[in-house]
């Protein structure tokens, strides 16, 4: 980074459209990057902390570098450039010069904005002329080129998360695999079926446990199907669709190039009018999220009723044993994995409003709240996927199971007069069971071996 000598200003100074602006020495970003920090002061979150994002953004400049230098519309001198100072952050570098906050008005001007000062700041050092320069390398004439932010931002975002979205499958594949795991272990595991909280019918616990793998595993295929709608992308359609300041064959151009640099499998939009301003498929994900945090929250749930007690409830089950559970009440251990995994969840379904409300809003030839959506659809999906990755290591993994409570509880239920059903008839049954609650007795003293029903 840039290091201010000695008796320097610490402010250097820019100018946009609006008028002259301060801009810290070292900062690469320039005068509209500073109107954003200024102007929204609101979460402290920012885009720095969105790798993916500013990794879309960056293959996206470069892409368009590429095709414009090959239609003649850029030096190829400043196309190198350009692209030199991508490849530098895609590999990471300079994060600390996006400070856009998340929450941001304008459609994601200031975010593509922040980008393209950050490319020509940095691209004008390299050229070994000082920051704010722009004669030699224009953020908007060049970086910018034949681009919008109308197609260059929900482009990123599309890339984006189709980025991260196999990370979270990966995540919840590993934890359906160690719920699979322990349904094989607890295979031969008899216990009590459960419904309304009621004693029900007798079951086994390793089907149980398969049962969550299996949910999950069908979760990770309606992500899968989710990350082909998002390969479609709307680049070279400029501000609304219809392709202005563009070069005539720019927009294949540019795809060709992107679909190069992410190795992903993108399409063109069919219609670009239609997809500058469609949030559809943001919606869609956001579905998708909410059913994945809504199956975790459940799971989690049972799995903190199955372990209650230990003695003074279901105490079917034995959770890992994390930390102290209380500041007063010694020997208490709390479910606090499984707790963590319902706090994550509730705010991925908070999520879900927030995006459907911002879908909703969009007018006419844009949508102004992609920014919102794009914050949170890569927030939950790095939180369902760190939640995902800790319930597995910390609470699935070490989970265990009390055979002899699980027998006890079956036993001293009236569930398996289920099984008696077929064979005596409901009224018959029904009868039996009420004695048996009345007299306090259990299926075994009902049925002593070997008269019981065979159960296998």
């Amino acid at each position: 980074m840039r290091e201010r000598q000695s008796g320097m200003p610490s402010m250097r100074q820019e100018a946009d459209a609006l008028g002259p602006i301060s801009v810290p020495f070292e900062a690469l970003y320039g005068a509209q990057t500073a109107r954003a920090i200024a102007n929204f002061p609101i979460s402290g979150t920012t885009i720095s902390q969105f790798s993916s994002l500013l990794v879309a953004l960056a293959q996206i400049k470069t892409a368009a570098a590429r095709a414009n230098a090959k239609l003649a519309a850029l030096p190829k001198e400043k196309a190198a450039i350009i692209e030199r100072v991508c490849g530098e952050i895609i590999a990471g570098q300079h994060r600390q010069h996006f400070p856009v906050d998340v929450f941001q008005g304008g459609a994601g001007t200031s975010t593509n904005m922040n980008m393209n000062e950050v490319i020509a700041n940095r691209g004008l050092e390299l050229m070994g002329h000082p920051c704010g320069n722009y004669r030699h390398l224009h953020p908007n004439d060049d970086v910018n080129r034949s681009q919008s932010t109308n197609d260059v931002y929900p482009t990123a975002i599309r890339i984006a998360l189709m980025s991260d979205l196999p990370l979270l499958m990966a995540s919840l594949l590993d934890l359906a695999g160690a719920f699979e795991t322990k349904g094989k272990a607890f295979a031969d595991i008899a216990k009590l079926g459960r419904t309304e909280l009621q004693d029900a019918v007798p079951m086994r616990l390793g089907d149980e446990m398969r049962a969550y793998g299996v949910t999950l595993r069908e979760d990770v295929d309606r992500l899968q199907a989710t990350v082909g709608m998002l390969a479609e992308i709307n680049i070279g359609g400029t501000a609304i669709g219809t392709g202005v300041a563009a070069p005539a064959r720019y927009r294949d151009a540019v795809f060709a190039e992107l679909f190069a640099l992410t190795g992903l499998p993108l399409k063109p939009a069919a219609d670009l009018m239609e997809a500058s301003w469609d949030a559809g498929v943001f919606v869609h994900l956001s579905g998708v999220l909410k059913r994945v945090a809504t199956k975790l929250s459940k799971i989690a749930n049972d799995l903190r009723l199955l372990s209650s007690g230990p003695r003074g409830g279901f105490g079917e089950l034995r959770l890992p044993a994390v930390q102290p559970g209380s500041s007063i009440m010694p020997g208490k251990v709390n479910p606090v994995i499984c707790e963590m995994v319902n706090q994550v969840a509730f705010h991925v379904i908070g999520a879900d409003v927030t995006i459907s409300f911002a879908a909703e809003a969009g007018q006419l030839q844009l949508n102004a709240f992609e920014p919102i959506m794009a914050f949170e659809l890569l927030q939950s999906i790095a939180l369902l996927r760190n939640a995902a990755e800790v319930f597995r290591a910390r609470c699935i993994d070490g989970l265990e199971a009390d055979a002899d409570r699980c027998r006890r509880n079956l036993e001293a239920s009236t569930a398996n007069f289920a099984e008696l059903v077929p064979v005596i008839g409901y009224e018959r049954a029904s009868t039996l069971a009420k004695d048996m609650l009345a007299s306090g007795k259990t299926w075994a003293e009902v049925f002593p071996e070997p008269d019981a029903p065979d159960r296998s």
